[in-house]
């Protein structure tokens, strides 16, 4: 299957008899009404609705139903999830804001002072958010930090702790961690193709394209 972009449908025009000469800012235009679009796609995935998928998400949903009632009791929801490699950028100038009749203007060049891999914790039954930088984005740097991100709530009955499948998540060394530090923790990792259960997964989406959109 051919995929197309606004430029490759303009410089296929022509040829075609389409018409004489066209940009691809008009091929968008045009487009932007059209029942069908070709330079557009979207990726999607299909989570497999099995028992075991039903029951890893009913599990988690009980825990989003019951959050409030669960603290009440000493027990508290924490949905955890990682952004990696989130690039550190610098506009070399100041951005300029939009004034009356004039749009905003931001600086092409940029300095680059690396990556940082975000950890966020979302407690559920307050919706306060925390996040950490991790060095790496893997089971030693997250094991590092879940002293500190579990330390509060030691004293409680439960701790059910949301995550998905990531490899520092599954790891051995962090499930032997988790079982002799802290037994009052119960693991509910999210059904594949469904890490979107995880609260945490949400919030640090909007958190980019309220934050980080612009690339700043």
């Amino acid at each position: 299957m051919t995929h197309w972009s606004t430029r490759s449908l303009a410089r296929a025009a022509q040829p075609r008899g389409i018409a004489p000469a066209i940009s691809h800012s008009e091929v968008a235009l045009i487009l932007r009404q059209a029942d069908l679009q070709p330079h557009r796609s979207r990726y999607w995935k299909t989570p497999t609705p099995d028992d075991t998928f039903r029951h890893k998400a009913a599990s988690i949903l009980w825990c989003y139903e019951r959050a409030r009632s669960l603290a009440e009791r000493g027990e508290v929801v924490l949905c955890l999830d990682e952004k990696p490699n989130i690039q550190v950028l610098e506009r070399r100038c100041f951005t300029r804001p939009m004034r009356p009749g004039l749009i905003e203007k931001r600086e092409f060049e940029y300095i680059r002072h690396g990556t940082v891999n975000f950890l966020v914790k979302l407690e559920v039954h307050t919706g306060q958010m925390r996040g950490w930088c991790l060095e790496h984005n893997d089971a030693a740097c997250l094991r590092a930090v879940l002293p500190e991100l579990l330390g509060e709530y030691r004293q409680l009955r439960r701790i059910h702790l949301i995550w998905d499948n990531g490899s520092s998540h599954i790891a051995q060394e962090t499930r032997a961690f988790l079982r002799h530090n802290y037994p009052c923790v119960r693991v509910l990792f999210t059904p594949a193709h469904a890490s979107w259960l995880n609260q945490a997964e949400l919030l640090l989406r909007a958190f980019a394209a309220r934050y980080l959109h612009r690339g700043d």
